[in-house]
């Protein structure tokens, strides 16, 4: 299935290939490269595909790096659109929308096509990150797919070694320095035929720590995990470094556990001394490109505590209280579906998202709705889109043309 945006961009190339001799003076490359850029650069990530559909030129203009690096900068600057992953009723599928700067203003939820479905029917989304984003097979374990949805461009990775009983901590990343892309994966197993799922992550618990860079050939082992680290909805990529929080364990505090991609070592993150990130439940996000956690509270209220300069253990706040909010029909038309998404199992709190450009907090209540949260008036408004899935897990989603520039390509 094409895209709607897509179709109609075919419509325009056919039309636009047949004017382009009758009207030459129409054409966009008359104008001043700078002027071009600018203006392309600006356009949202659906448009922007539109337009490398109309004609042949258009297309190589759309893949001008320079093109594709400032539409990729501008875009982090405003508004990110949301990918949702559903796998209810139909299974494993994304959509996407784009996040208006106004609220006020309603936008449709589109379905992107994955090309590689029938091979990897059942996946988990386990990163975004530059327009890419990171699939893991949810079924087998055994196959990791990157994928850019609106360039329409994928590439399976290498398959490595597979233990009995496993489970996996995925983490994937961008370091700025390096200028690499890498897939973390982590392996938690036990030999033993008998393995019982709660002392599984306990005790008699074996782990290695696989590295892949992309445009590499195979994957690297860097040895055993000094830490179990739990795998949440995605991981969070600060400053180069990918973050996890470790397994809560009685008597044990809860750590925050940091992976620098440059050189690929594992360190704690300093957490101030109180109780709440010690102990609490909590999970990680990125808000204003810092380091946050959303800490649970009691009748579904939440606390975000935000590490305002990096590594510094003294600079954590807590900037924002949410309080308890109560969607409209939330209960409603909960059925059988319940019992077989494995989406729906995973949402059992409220999940910060991330920071708006109009300093609104986007919240996902339950995997199953979207609401905006203003700090200054302490006021929740319900997002309504047309054609959202009824189940989703929502992924905070930069969208880009960028491909990764190495041999991967081949």
């Amino acid at each position: 299935m094409e895209l709607d945006f897509e179709k109609e961009g075919e419509r325009k190339r056919r039309k636009v290939d047949d004017d382009e001799e009758e009207h030459p003076e129409s054409r966009l490359e008359s104008l001043p490269r700078e002027i071009i850029l600018d203006i392309l650069s600006g356009l949202p990530i659906s448009s922007l595909v539109q337009f490398k559909s109309v004609c042949r030129a258009w297309r190589m203009l759309a893949r001008d790096p320079d093109l594709v690096n400032m539409h990729s900068t501008r875009m982090a600057e405003s508004n990110p659109c949301l990918i949702f992953h559903c796998d209810y009723p139909i299974r494993n599928q994304l959509y996407f929308v784009e996040l208006p700067a106004c609220n006020d203003k309603k936008e449709k939820v589109k379905m992107f096509d994955v090309p590689f479905w029938s091979a990897m029917s059942e996946f988990d989304v386990v990163g975004s990150c530059n327009g890419l984003l990171c699939l893991s097979d949810a079924l087998y374990n055994d196959a990791l797919y990157i994928y850019n949805p609106f360039a329409r461009k994928y590439q399976e990775l290498p398959k490595s070694m597979q233990y009995l009983h496993q489970e996996l901590v995925f983490g994937f990343g961008f370091h700025p320095t390096t200028m690499e892309y890498k897939v973390v994966k982590i392996i938690y197993y036990k030999n033993s035929d008998r393995c019982y799922r709660r002392t599984f992550r306990i005790t008699n618990m074996n782990s290695e720590v696989q590295i892949f860079t992309l445009g590499s050939s195979s994957w690297r082992s860097m040895g055993k995990a000094a830490h179990h680290l739990l795998q949440g909805p995605s991981q969070v990529l600060v400053k180069g470094r990918l973050h996890w929080v470790t397994w809560p364990r009685r008597y044990k505090r809860r750590s925050i556990i940091s992976f620098d991609l440059a050189d690929e070592q594992f360190q704690e993150v300093p957490t101030p001394d109180c109780y709440t990130l010690n102990r609490r439940k909590y999970h990680l996000v990125v808000l204003g490109g810092c380091l946050a956690a959303a800490v649970y509270s009691n009748f579904g209220k939440l606390e975000i505590w935000v590490m305002r300069e990096y590594g510094v253990k003294e600079s954590w706040i807590k900037k924002f209280n949410i309080g308890s909010h109560v969607l409209r029909g939330f209960e409603r038309n909960v059925n059988q579906s319940f019992k077989i998404s494995k989406i729906i199992s995973k949402g059992r709190f409220v999940r910060v998202l991330c920071l708006l450009q109009n300093g609104e907090i986007l919240l996902e209540y339950k995997s199953r709705a979207l609401v905006s949260f203003d700090p200054k008036s302490g006021k929740f408004k319900d997002l309504m889109f047309q054609g959202i899935p009824k189940w989703f897990q929502a992924v905070v989603h930069v969208g880009s043309l960028s491909w990764i520039d190495t041999s991967i390509d081949a």
